[in-house]
């Protein structure tokens, strides 16, 4: 592409970004983080690390009366020899809310871990830079929508014409946190996670905390959420403590009930509901932990197991259909006292029906359909007129 007058911002200045919590200042650019660094040093899980680097629901968000654009980023990616790789990440443009386009990440840094050793091999490469062109005429709001799946530092913005932050959309701040399937596995863009499938149909502006293998009800992650302004939240819990078989029932208890605390700190009537996990066989039944199919992996498929046995439930091991249980009694307890609580059950997004249907590609999370059915779904349960978090309704930040 050859342009004339390119202008480069650089660095992106905070006021463009919707979505991170915190921005890193790096050597060549701005690293976006979904928590801040106070969390970060608490947590020493590489895991959480990883994806909460990764910009799931991050997004630039500007207005220009420019015809062309480039974005100057460098991904960071990790594999695992002997499973397939993921796919590529994807930077998505959407003008005046209308997605035009989507450009495929390359380059960047691989850090390959051999599952049998442990050992880590790296490769750095180059710079990728997306390059949009053949926009609308005339001033327009656009957005770009990170690759969910990739640590992405951004270098720089260049256009054709001036830049501004966009303005507030006013819509309401829903801010959710939940595990891979909330991150957006499997999913092939950024606007296609379930997440911002909902937030788009609901009308609300979305904060994104999921967390892939990471939604285990840490403190740090529930002081995060205190301390962000919003005002709707949804906590989608269970999944990872089953398939890291984390803790047992006495302790799952006061952990949410610890978790609920401290968001109500900052959050004191804001509308916040508990949603429990979507169906999922393997651990319906069967406590974890959970682990890689050996066999699909030497056929080159990527599926999961659960290893736990289902007699363990009576010693206190955690499965699917015990933390919706208990969640939705700690629900209905504290919402005596909480009016602005609400419970709904994970499998009014994804059921046993469902499964038949359109199963789990990989026995854990769903595919891009699912992805956008649950979003649908989500926001004619939660969004919709009357409804836990509903953006009809005249919402005042507490």
């Amino acid at each position: 592409m050859t342009i004339e007058n390119w202008t480069t911002t650089a660095p992106i200045p905070a006021s463009f970004f919707r979505g991170a919590l915190e921005l890193e200042q790096t050597g060549h650019g701005v690293l976006p983080h979904r928590l801040p660094a106070r969390a970060r040093v608490q947590a020493n899980d590489p895991q959480l690390l990883m994806a909460e680097s990764q910009p799931s629901g991050v997004r630039l968000a500007f207005r220009t009366s420019a015809s062309a654009l480039e974005l100057d980023t460098v991904r960071s990616r990790t594999t695992y020899s002997g499973v397939p790789p993921r796919p590529d990440g994807v930077i998505e443009l959407v003008v005046n809310g209308q997605v035009l386009g989507s450009s495929v990440t390359d380059g960047g840094n691989t850090v390959t871990i051999d599952m049998a050793t442990g050992a880590a091999t790296q490769v750095v490469g180059p710079a990728c830079t997306s390059r949009f062109a053949d926009l609308p005429e005339g001033t327009k709001d656009i957005e770009l929508w990170l690759p969910h799946n990739e640590t992405t530092e951004l270098i720089s913005l260049r256009t054709n014409a001036p830049v501004e932050p966009t303005p507030p959309s006013g819509r309401p701040r829903w801010l959710h946190h939940g595990s891979s399937i909330s991150h957006g596995s499997n999913a092939t863009r950024p606007g296609a996670i379930w997440p911002a499938v909902a937030g788009r149909l609901g009308g609300a502006d979305l904060t994104n905390l999921g967390f892939g293998g990471s939604a285990l009800l840490d403190q740090f992650t529930a002081r995060a959420i205190r301390d962000t302004p919003a005002d709707l939240i949804s906590l989608k819990i269970g999944i990872n403590l089953v398939n890291l078989d984390l803790m047992r029932l006495r302790a799952f208890g006061p952990a949410v009930h610890g978790f609920l605390d401290t968001i109500r700190d900052g959050h004191p009537k804001t509308p916040l509901l508990v949603v429990s996990p979507i169906h999922c066989p393997i651990h319906e039944e069967t406590p974890g932990p959970g682990a890689f199919d050996l066999e699909a992996l030497a056929a080159g498929e990527l599926r999961f197991r659960a290893t736990g046995d289902p007699s363990e439930r009576a010693a206190g091991k955690l499965t699917l259909g015990v933390i919706r249980d208990e969640l939705n009694r700690i629900v209905r307890q504290r919402s005596l006292d909480d009016p602005n609580l609400y419970y709904l059950d994970g499998r009014e997004l994804y059921g046993e029906q469902d499964w038949i249907e359109l199963p789990l590609p990989d026995a854990l999370h769903p595919d891009a359909a699912t992805h956008h059915l649950m979003g649908e779904r989500f926001a004619g349960l939660a969004f919709a007129a009357g409804a836990p978090l509903s953006t009809t309704a005249d919402r005042t930040h507490v």
